[in-house]
């Protein structure tokens, strides 16, 4: 529903010359980052591999939380008192700089501040939810309980959160690019980001457009390219988003969330005129649903349930990773001489830790460190907080390795395909992703994910192969869509008729 307001920013080549700073990703994380560091006297450029808010900022719900996925008390038991009021800071900072860019660069993108209310719907969850609550007055974040919501849900607790927000996401990434190149800014739409060299002063960026020579590199990306310690502290989530208009004038216009697992999620947003509900849930991991259209079917039907519904206009599904000890990883790549920077395992609050990524980022480039430095840094390792969650996720990896294989061994000819579907087939000792249109054309690439060797999984809601290892994902034809893959899945026959 964002997609309206996406424009082209691209310049028409890479100019010869040495740039401060690179930045690889032109979602919410890069752009705010790039803006920041130009701004400060940093001569910058963006690297984008498709166009601006291609990924999950354009298809973000865009709530701004100063509360988090993981909880004040999670942070509290895992981390300690000092980092839990930390955290609490950074959720209110973030805030505080996206008006800072609205208001310094006039951006008009639906900014609003508004309370929001989570709920418990049974008694588990009110158990979880008087944790949630005794843990963010630990840290002084304010949580009220109320005995009404502005929602259509039978709950049993639930409380308000005051001065929370949202905006329209790509509205305001188009005001932030806009200033970045009225302050000498270079954008390079269109450009993949293969890999990088660190020599002993510079850094060497490979890219489909030539290579760019940078002082300092940002990878905004969700997740490096390469094969890196973060891939295996990260695991690649989806998660479904329907916006849907209502047969009456009952809009909750307050932001709202439950505590079921996956927990729903809503907001309302006006596009052209038209009021209307947006509604997220039914998360899983990447490439672990068979019938990812079930999972827009389940939150229809859940929605449908509670709110006097008239039509749905629109429904997509968005990425995120998921790190093992529940706190984003922000800062020096693990692995790097200290010139190279990232920023992933957001989980679901994206705009807030994309927002907070620019300042870091900034402090660690400009001034070599940052006061939440210790707190996201990529490098930490947290066995307690951890460590249940790393051998989880490193065994869904090892497990579809060898589950893949065994799976394809079953599969002995690519004639079992009907038409309109999908598999990823064994055919004279070579593993291959198919997919069959109507009329019998078929699209066939190998159906290895270049990044890790991992095998891909069909998304049959978007028409996509998406890797669960990593959360690479591809076109019918192979054609790279998301990273942290660099290459496309390598073609076999393109198309191939078998009529003809």
């Amino acid at each position: 529903m964002w997609q309206e307001e996406i424009r082209k920013f691209s310049a028409d080549a890479i100019p010869d010359e040495v740039f401060d700073a690179a930045i690889v990703g032109g979602g919410i994380t890069g752009v705010s980052t790039a803006l920041k560091l130009q701004k400060s006297g940093k001569k910058c450029i963006i690297l984008e591999a498709a166009n601006i808010a291609f990924g999950t900022t354009g298809g973000t719900t865009a709530h701004l939380n100063d509360f988090f996925d993981t909880t004040f008390a999670q942070v509290i038991d895992n981390f300690g008192i000092d980092y839990a009021e930390l955290l609490g800071e950074a959720g209110q900072e973030a805030i505080r700089i996206i008006e800072d860019n609205i208001i310094e660069n006039g951006i008009n993108c639906d900014f609003t501040r508004k309370p929001a209310y989570l709920f418990a719907l049974d008694e588990q969850q009110e158990n979880q939810l008087r944790k949630i609550v005794e843990g963010a007055a630990l840290v002084g974040h304010e949580m009220q309980y109320v005995n009404e919501i502005p929602f259509p849900v039978p709950f049993r607790e639930a409380v308000l959160i005051p001065d929370q927000g949202h905006f329209h996401p790509v509205k305001y990434i188009r005001g932030l690019c806009e200033a970045f190149i009225r302050a000498g800014g270079i954008i390079m739409e269109n450009c993949l980001c293969e890999k990088h060299a660190e020599q002993d002063d510079i850094v060497v960026l490979t890219t489909s457009k030539g290579e760019v020579r940078v002082a300092h590199a940002v990878y905004a990306t969700h997740i490096p390219p390469g094969v890196n310690i973060l891939h295996f502290t990260n695991a690649p989530y989806r998660s479904y988003v329907i916006a849907f208009t209502l047969r009456d004038t009952q809009y909750p216009w307050q932001l709202g969330y439950d505590l079921c697992e996956p927990y729903h999620y809503y907001r309302i947003q006006e596009i052209n005129g038209e009021n209307l509900l947006i509604a997220g849930g039914e998360d899983h991991k990447t490439g672990h649903n068979g019938n990812t259209g079930e999972c827009f079917s389940r939150l229809e039907n859940y929605v449908r349930k509670y709110f006097n519904v008239e039509t749905a206009m629109y429904s997509w599904s968005s990425q995120y990773y998921e790190p093992v000890d529940g706190l984003p990883y922000i800062g020096k790549l693990p692995g790097s001489g200290g010139r190279v920077f990232t920023a992933t395992g957001f989980r679901g609050n994206g705009m807030i830790f994309g927002t907070l990524s620019s300042q870091i980022l900034h402090d660690l480039i400009v001034f070599g460190t940052s006061r939440y430095e210790k707190l996201f840094s990529p490098s930490r390792i947290k066995p307690v907080a951890g460590f249940t969650g790393f051998i989880k996720e490193n065994a869904d990896v090892v497990f579809d390795f060898v589950k893949d294989k065994l799976f394809m061994e079953k599969i002995n000819s690519m004639t079992e395909i009907k038409e309109g579907e999908a598999k990823t087939v064994k055919f004279e000792g070579e593993s291959y992703a198919v997919y069959k249109e109507p009329g019998g054309r078929m699209h066939i690439v190998k159906s290895t994910c270049p990044h890790a060797l991992c095998e891909v999984r069909w998304n049959s809601a978007e028409f996509s192969w998406d890797c669960p290892c990593h959360g690479s994902r591809f076109g019918v034809n192979g054609k790279l869509l998301t990273g942290p893959s660099v290459k496309n899945l390598r073609h076999v026959i393109q198309t191939w008729d078998l009529k003809s």
